[in-house]
């Protein structure tokens, strides 16, 4: 048994109306991963804000190496050796790399911070990543994956002793995941203890000691992973077992709704994010997009919504061109709406309630003559929460309230009540658990049973392998494979993944 480096004793933590955490008795052991899993609403996000400093607990003792410690901001955290990756990350877009990598704890001398320096470590930091982010470009012209690898390098920058990382890969390429494994590893060897929270559960599996189960603010069990499997943890988690989360059942209808035809974005360094793309889509059909980081599946998603005017090609729905030039409001108009990957900057407005972000997208159908009725779109409010089981005490709720899944449910009602033809999804159960994520998939099953077309990309191989009709490969912004469900494994998803770009096209 390694040695106990912290642990809590009773912690609860009450907020009006929930008990977010309830008399947890929770330990984590030096040089290990020390793995958290628990259902969106479980209680881990609160857990881990109490020991990185960010809140306080209600009642219950915090003891680090064997003495009680009373931590009021993340600042005291750190400076007893405690740091972590937020989820939702804490980047600041308007900053650089280097200048997020170092914020609050710059190089200086007499006041003045040694850029030059900064850069220097940023770059051997983001090497040992198995990355060359340039130091000097903002955080914000980042993709989400490259901005994660940001957070992981800020995180590694500190000295730390216990390392708290909350779904680190959840925007990461399996080829990024294992460089990220192999320093997680690299730490363990150096006494650290990693305290890890993912919803991928084969990944807890490879790289976990210890796995702690949280449910509904408590404690279900601790075990050695050596020990369990991922129907124990998912049993534990929501009491019922792996096999209960059904995949798609077949398709149908071969009517074509979308079309798409030579589709082409050009990057202004050279080259393309799309190069000459083409495929259909049938209504009541779901399709996977899968590939590598920089594959183009983000990229071909937005072109399609409309947010990239010097894309080129044809893109045809129900007939009807929809060309370069028509607004993203104008393709909403026309039924055709997206799910973005990052619900958080992308998805929904953090300041705003429940009820207001899920009429966001569709305004212009509660509006007279430009005024908005008192209490407008109540009646589809209230019905997208029942239909979506959207958990939430009341629709005026601060949608930052509510668990990831949530509002992950919050960004497809909103996409919903605009009644789409095609609905683009964008890395849909990233960053929610198990049940969320089976939720999703059974909303996305009964949403192509009422005829409409699901284009949808993930980086997950099982889910892509679960829903799929078919499945579109991608590899450097040109489609390398088309198929069928029941005619290939994933290892031919990964192989055609791969592909150079001047490989055959299947």
């Amino acid at each position: 048994m390694d040695e106990i480096i912290f642990r809590t004793e009773g912690v609860t933590k009450v907020y009006p109306g929930t008990i977010a955490l309830n008399r947890v008795d929770f330990r984590v052991y030096a040089g290990s991963v020390n793995i958290l899993v628990g259902e969106n609403g479980a209680g881990k996000s609160t857990l881990m804000k109490i020991i990185a400093g960010a809140e306080q607990p209600t009642e219950g003792r915090l003891i680090l190496n064997g003495e009680a410690v009373n931590l009021r901001s993340p600042i005291e955290a750190a400076q007893k050796g405690i740091g972590i990756i937020y989820q939702e990350l804490d980047l600041c877009p308007n900053l650089s790399v280097a200048e997020n990598i170092f914020l609050a704890r710059e190089i200086a001398s007499y006041s003045v911070v040694n850029a030059r320096k900064q850069k220097e470590v940023a770059r051997s930091i983001l090497a040992r990543l198995e990355h060359d982010i340039d130091p000097d470009k903002k955080v914000g012209e980042l993709g989400v994956s490259s901005q994660q690898i940001v957070a992981i390098a800020k995180a590694l920058r500190q000295n730390v002793r216990i390392l708290i990382m909350d779904e680190p890969t959840s925007a990461l390429s399996s080829e990024e995941v294992g460089t990220l494994f192999r320093v997680v590893r690299e730490l363990k060897s150096q006494g650290v203890a990693i305290i890890y929270i993912s919803h991928r559960l084969e990944e807890l599996l490879q790289i976990g000691d210890y796995v702690t189960v949280l449910r509904d603010g408590m404690v279900q069990a601790e075990e050695m992973v050596a020990s369990v499997d991922t129907n124990w943890i998912v049993e534990k988690m929501v009491g019922r077992s792996l096999t209960d989360f059904l995949p798609r059942e077949g398709h149908q209808s071969k009517r074509a709704v979308l079309t798409v035809n030579n589709l082409q974005y050009s990057k202004p360094e050279g080259g393309y994010y799309l190069d000459g793309v083409s495929f259909t889509l049938s209504e009541g059909e779901i399709v996977g997009l899968y590939g590598l980081m920089g594959a183009g599946r983000t990229e071909l998603l937005e072109c399609l919504m409309g947010l990239h005017g010097e894309s080129s090609g044809k893109i045809i729905l129900e007939g009807e061109s929809l060309d370069g030039s028509m607004s993203v409001d104008r393709r909403i108009g026309r039924g055709v709406v997206l799910v973005p990957e990052d619900r958080q900057a992308s998805g929904i407005v953090q300041s705003m309630t429940v009820g207001d972000n899920l009429t966001l997208a569709n305004l212009r159908s509660y509006g007279r003559m430009g005024w908005l009725r008192k209490d407008f779109g109540i009646d589809d409010i209230e019905e997208t929460i029942r239909s979506l089981s959207i958990k939430v005490s009341t629709a005026k709720q601060q949608v930052t309230a509510l668990s990831g899944g949530n509002q992950q449910k919050v960004v497809v009602g909103k996409a919903l009540l605009t009644k789409p033809k095609i609905l683009l999804m964008d890395e849909p159960t990233r960053g929610i658990d198990v049940n969320a994520k089976s939720e999703i998939f059974a909303i996305m099953n009964k949403l192509a049973n009422q005829g409409i077309g699901i284009l949808f990309a993930s980086s997950e191989l099982k889910e892509i392998v679960a829903l799929s009709d078919r499945v579109l490969v991608m590899s450097r912004g040109r489609l390398t494979g088309e198929f069928s469900r029941g005619g290939y494994t994933e290892r031919e998803l990964v192989k055609a993944s791969a592909k150079n770009i001047n490989a055959e096209i299947r």
